[in-house]
């Protein structure tokens, strides 16, 4: 009978050994391993901080060509989209109402003339005979006023003569620099005058390019980081300029500032800045958007990160940290400026941290994580 209820005994407690051994497993089998984030130090170096911004191309000198006089156009001596020159005829005016303006001019100018030289016989006679008491003083008085409005006669329409020439000169419309010719905006036949836009001439070599940044970008790029107060061309004028084209390729040749506008736009706290670029192919035009980058100053012993650790969330950022204990901490940092594949954190981060790079998003704050390293952290 005790034997019995021995192996009843035995019996019971090895089954609640089994029980409790599986128990075990399946909760060992429900908690799931913590998750693998690859990580990323936050390293500590001296970095170039690259500018971006978006520019507009302008002709260096954008010339609008208008006549001087109204006229019938009777024709077009340019082909469109062609190098003029300084002083190439690009449209001629019906001349033939100024030529006969001129002929006028000069006939009215002929009579002045013939009367001015008979007033100058009078007066000539007219002294000796007055000498002598032969003619009264007032005649030879007279004679001498009608000389000398004879003259006066002469001066003016010898200035009708030189305007009436200059208008018949005006008849053919010229180019005012060396550039490219634009289409033009009237046909052949059109009556034109002085308000009149027949075409454009511009200056594409060099071509210049307008691109606003912000004040920030401007100390930095006017003082070079040098001492003392350094004007803002004689240190910004050596940086040079890159082009990134709308097809995403880079146009060969650096370009430079030529200066920055007078004042600070209070609404948008940016400058304007004015660079050039040589344009020998005139392959540049007016007209043209371009991206604009160029060296803005060096930041000495900034924090970094990888681009990818960053979450951006109503306007701010933050990054999982990866503590000692391996376990994710959400931290909210300030950024500055990208450098490559990083980005500048300017405060809310320690050299030697350990940020996560891949898989952070899928973490809790405290949670317990396997931290892999990440390969891409060099500047690039």
């Amino acid at each position: 009978m005790m034997k019995q209820l021995w192996i009843s005994l035995a019996s019971a407690v090895l089954l609640l050994n089994a029980v409790g051994c599986s128990n075990d497993k399946v909760r060992a089998a429900a908690t799931p391993p913590p998750p693998v984030v690859e990580v990323a130090p936050v390293i500590q170096k001296d970095v170039p901080v690259q500018g971006e911004w978006v520019g507009t191309l302008e002709g260096y000198v954008n010339a609008q060509i208008s006549p001087q006089v109204s006229g019938y156009l009777i024709r077009q001596d340019y082909q469109e989209g062609a190098l003029v020159r300084k002083g190439q005829v690009l449209f001629d005016i019906d001349p033939r109402p100024f030529q006969a303006v001129l002929d006028q001019a000069k006939g009215q100018l002929a009579q002045a003339e013939a009367q001015m030289a008979n007033a100058q016989i009078n007066v000539k006679r007219d002294i000796p005979e007055a000498e002598a008491h032969a003619i009264p003083q007032s005649q030879l008085d007279n004679d001498t006023q009608s000389l000398l409005a004879a003259k006066a006669a002469v001066e003016a329409d010898q200035a009708a003569v030189e305007q009436a020439s200059i208008n018949l000169g005006y008849t053919k419309v010229l180019s005012l620099i060396d550039g490219i010719a634009g289409i033009n905006t009237v046909q052949v036949g059109n009556l034109v005058g002085p308000s009149t836009v027949l075409t454009a001439v511009s200056q594409l070599s060099p071509i210049k390019v307008y691109f606003p940044i912000s004040e920030q970008e401007y100390l930095r790029m006017a003082d070079g980081g040098g001492p003392g107060s350094v004007d803002f061309m004689t240190h910004a004028s050596r940086i040079p300029l890159k082009l990134t084209l709308a097809d995403g390729s880079t146009y060969p040749h650096p370009g430079k500032i030529i200066f920055a506008d007078r004042q600070v736009n209070t609404q948008t706290g940016t400058i304007q800045i004015v660079g050039e670029f040589q344009n020998s192919r005139n392959l540049l035009r007016p007209g043209q958007y371009a991206r604009i980058q160029a060296l803005t100053g060096n930041m000495e012993g900034a924090l970094l990160v990888p681009q990818a650790a960053m979450n951006q969330e109503q306007g701010s950022y933050q990054v999982t940290v990866i503590g000692a204990d391996n376990r994710a901490h959400l931290r909210t940092v300030q950024v500055g400026p990208t450098v490559g594949t990083l980005w500048v954190v300017t405060s809310g981060l320690k050299p030697g941290e350990r940020v996560a790079v891949v898989g952070g998003e899928k973490t809790k704050d405290g949670q317990p994580v396997n931290p892999t390293p990440y390969k891409e952290t060099e500047v690039r």
